[in-house]
């Protein structure tokens, strides 16, 4: 009997330090949070933008990396994830490209000490891995534009693409999904800008 109880203790022991030694390390990925270039006009126009916490799925508030399985389905990746959420990730590129053009007072997150005289607001529907019709990025954005003096949305845009992959490692997605945020995000920041451009502010003042 003592032999038995011997001879199963080792089993246990090799199938745990089989199991440590099979352990799989977890990669994590970044969105380039570099500055995007600036095209600023003769002046900015006397507006304070604040942006808000972008809604979202709880998929997008983990740092997994989510892919899709057929048109219903997602699922996420167990050690391949994101150093942190994409939804706060995208939020702070969204400023970055919205302060880049030269356009505006100030662009701050909500949350800050600042008064503004709009808030940008959206929704980050999808962002995500896709495998068909090919490896791809996809990511799906809506914002819009609230008057703060007039207490109501002025202006919406959306933002939807699938930008391919440039090969088929995790990388390859992660660097499409890259490309795909900061030209979505750069459409949206246009697009905003010829708003004010038909829409000029009369008396735009901010406080801090």
């Amino acid at each position: 009997m003592r032999r038995i109880e011997q001879a199963i203790l080792v089993v246990v022991l090799a199938g745990i330090t089989a199991g440590c030694g099979a352990t799989r390390p977890v990669k994590y990925y970044v969105l380039d949070m570099g500055s995007a270039p600036a095209v600023a006009p003769s002046a900015p126009l006397p507006i304070s933008l604040l942006v808000a916490r972008l809604t979202t799925a709880h998929l997008y508030r983990d740092d997994r990396i989510v892919y899709g399985a057929g048109s219903v389905q997602l699922g996420t990746y167990e050690y391949e994830r994101w150093a942190e959420p994409p939804v706060g990730m995208i939020q702070d590129l969204l400023i970055t490209s919205l302060r880049s053009t030269g356009q505006y007072r100030s662009v701050s997150h909500i949350g800050s000490n600042f008064r503004g005289n709009y808030i940008i607001r959206g929704r980050l529907i999808a962002f995500y891995e896709v495998d068909k019709p090919e490896l791809a990025g996809r990511f799906s954005i809506q914002i819009s534009l609230f008057d703060s003096k007039a207490g109501m949305d002025v202006w919406s845009d959306s933002y939807s693409h699938d930008e391919p992959a440039h090969g088929k490692t995790m990388l390859d997605v992660v660097e499409a999904l890259d490309r795909n945020v900061r030209a979505g995000l750069q459409q949206l920041a246009t697009n905003l800008g010829q708003y004010f451009a038909s829409h000029p502010p009369q008396t735009a003042t901010a406080q801090q």
